[in-house]
């Protein structure tokens, strides 16, 4: 008999220029699966093995890597990962998926370039400078897809919710029994805050309004934020006060 799926949260810590990002990844635990729900940066094999260890698992029990949406902070350890493990399964929705195995250029990429050509000079170096890191994400196949809400049956006990906004096929997880929402970057919680992740890059802030007024339907009982970690107080109250701020 299968079990529903458990979420585990993992920490991921960078450097850049002096500053500290930290990611949090989930991984979906089954009674037959192991699912890492996005993968960090390229170069991120080390941080994941550690922040896996100090979940009890491992790298190489994975059975699959879940991508909520092609940014390069979600999918760019994805290459490594599958060079490494050959036999990783990897998912995502049917939209993401063309960025992901590369039949489609990535919907960033194509913003960063429109975006490039209205800077002034002085800002040009460092927007090519962000091309070109976008640009160093290598394609992968991805094995299955989802065409939207749905239930998978690979996933025992997990739903699909289609969060489109930030990028076209965004989606997030939701896991009825335990009433856990991983939000991908549909939200980032961040100084006691929920928010929407990036605003100003989010490629149909709209979209991502309704995306958000979607998930308030939801009994959610423990939020995780790729951006900004673990949610437990008050989430319909924060999400209701973000919802009330009408920002488009």
């Amino acid at each position: 008999m299968d079990v529903p799926m458990q979420a585990h949260i993992l920490e991921l810590k960078y450097h850049h220029s002096g500053k500290e990002e930290i990611l949090y990844p989930a991984v979906l635990q089954g009674s037959s699966q192991l699912v890492l729900v996005d993968c960090g940066y390229p170069g991120s094999l080390p941080l994941l093995e550690t922040a896996l260890k100090q979940a009890g698992f491992s790298l190489a029990e994975l059975t699959g890597v879940l991508i909520t949406h092609h940014d390069i902070d979600h999918v760019g350890a994805l290459h490594a990962l599958k060079q490494e493990y050959p036999r990783l399964q990897v998912y995502s929705s049917v939209t993401e998926a063309a960025y992901i195995n590369g039949s489609k250029k990535s919907a960033r990429l194509q913003q960063a370039e429109d975006l490039h050509r209205t800077l002034p000079e002085d800002q040009q170096a460092n927007s090519l400078a962000f091309q070109e890191f976008l640009k160093s994400v290598e394609p992968v196949a991805v094995d299955f897809t989802f065409k939207g809400e749905e239930e998978p049956d690979f996933f025992s006990g997990a739903q699909i919710i289609h969060t489109p906004g930030h990028t076209p096929g965004h989606f997030s997880v939701y896991l009825p029994a335990s009433q856990t929402l991983i939000s991908g970057d549909a939200l980032v919680y961040e100084d006691g805050e929920l928010g929407i992740a990036n605003p100003q890059y989010t490629l149909d802030l709209a979209m991502a309004v309704s995306s958000i007024k979607r998930l308030a339907g939801l009994e959610i009982a423990q939020l995780i934020c790729y951006h900004g970690g673990m949610v437990q107080a008050d989430i319909q109250q924060k999400l209701q006060e973000l919802i009330s701020q009408q920002i488009v």
